[in-house]
């Protein structure tokens, strides 16, 4: 991505998991400039567009684990569901001390100190969807084992598919995904709810769908390049007394949006604990 910091690759990178967000990381190190020969991919069965990075790129897919050297992180990119199962495989790759890093939702740090050896330096993120395009956020934290320079390798990694923050305390991990990580879902259902609400006002339900995407991802997009604080780009599309006005008497009210995304967020906030756990 432009603006992304440099990838400083010393040794090999192993991919665990080349699916939609493990195929995007590798598109965006790969445009980076990372070449094919510092990345082995371990995926039993990758999708074809990620098959075909692996072969245009000439990366290594799934070696013998025992022939493995070098090993400078290791980003494991698999389903949640199946990581445990993963793990007791390639955890033996802990004993080169690699950097973990991990994309997995409800995967804890100690996780993966378990499975890569207690004194394993882990770093827990959470991308989000966005991400396949390059224009995702992510959040990340690491334990007490991880130094100044694998911050920044995992940070110049996660940038490859948009911006990267972190945070001090894994358990905000938790609100984090709440937020950023189902946040795109919601913004899905607002497109929706935005649509049916202009068909009950008459509209044709295509046009109202073609109003509600294009309005959402044109503010989004405003908020984005302008820099403005969201709540100053409101109140400048709101006249006094207009119709923007009016609806937002709805929306401001008491039991509007406010009070009901705060109860959103609270409960992906329960549930994320509740798998981690």
């Amino acid at each position: 991505m432009t603006g992304a910091p440099a990838i400083a690759l010393a040794g090999t990178l192993v991919l665990v998991g080349a699916g939609k967000m493990g195929g995007a990381m590798l598109e965006g190190w790969l445009k980076a400039g990372v070449k094919g020969t510092q990345v082995v991919v371990l995926d039993p069965a990758p999708p074809p567009e990620s098959a075909a990075l692996i072969a245009a790129h000439g990366i290594a897919h799934n070696p013998p684990l025992d022939s493995l050297s070098g090993i400078e992180v290791v980003v494991m990119a698999t389903k949640p569901q199946i990581m445990d199962e993963v793990l007791a495989t390639v955890g033996r790759l802990g004993a080169q001390h690699p950097l973990i890093l991990s994309i997995a939702a409800g995967k804890t740090i100690s996780t993966f100190e378990k499975a890569f050896g207690p004194g394993a330096a882990v770093i827990r993120s959470i991308p989000n969807t966005p991400a396949a395009i390059g224009r995702g956020i992510t959040a990340m934290a690491a334990n007490r084992h991880v130094s100044a320079d694998q911050i920044a390798l995992a940070g110049a990694l996660l940038s490859a598919i948009g911006e990267v923050v972190s945070v001090d305390d894994e358990a905000l991990i938790d609100a984090v995904t709440a937020v950023s990580g189902s946040g795109p879902a919601y913004v899905f259902y607002l497109t929706e709810c935005l649509a049916r609400a202009g068909a009950a006002a008459g509209l044709p339900q295509d046009l109202a769908m073609q109003l509600a995407r294009a309005t959402v991802a044109g503010a989004g997009e405003l908020m984005r390049r302008s820099g403005i604080e969201a709540a100053l780009l409101r109140e400048n599309v709101t006249s006094p007394k207009g119709t923007t006005w009016a609806a937002l008497q709805v929306l401001m009210a008491d039991d509007g949006l406010e009070p009901l995304m705060q109860r959103a967020v609270k409960a992906a906030t329960k549930r994320s604990r509740e798998l981690a756990g």
